[in-house]
């Protein structure tokens, strides 16, 4: 498994800064291209996205300039090198403040899978 996670989030590859296991549904076609949406339910703007496989070495990813303001939904694609990854991922989003949220885990291996913050 790839030990490096990348995103690309509104067309801007991004390299995670911390190492681990890298995210992406199974997929069969190298060419394939992995999303999901992420919605603003706050009043606060999100400015990051922090991942994590076991739930304790988190990477952050960037989730544009403008980060996600409140009661905005976006939607953000994996790099076509997770594609071999696992699907089950925890994940927090953190606040133009610095606060965040408890982590969360989904299956991202799950069809048109939307997170709330």
């Amino acid at each position: 498994m790839r030990k490096n996670l990348t995103i690309a989030a509104a067309s801007i590859a991004v390299s995670a800064l911390v190492s681990l296991v890298a995210f992406a549904p199974r997929a069969t076609a190298g060419d394939e291209e992995y999303s999901f949406k992420v919605h603003n339910t706050t009043k606060d703007k999100i400015t990051k996205l922090l991942a994590s496989e076991d739930g304790e070495k988190y990477g952050s990813f960037d989730v544009g300039s403008k980060g996600i303001p409140a009661g905005e939904t976006v939607t953000l694609k994996w790099d076509k090198s997770t594609n071999d990854s696992s699907c089950n991922w925890y994940i927090k989003a953190v606040f133009d403040d610095g606060s965040e949220t408890p982590a969360k885990k989904f299956d991202f291996c799950e069809e048109d899978l939307e997170l709330e913050f």
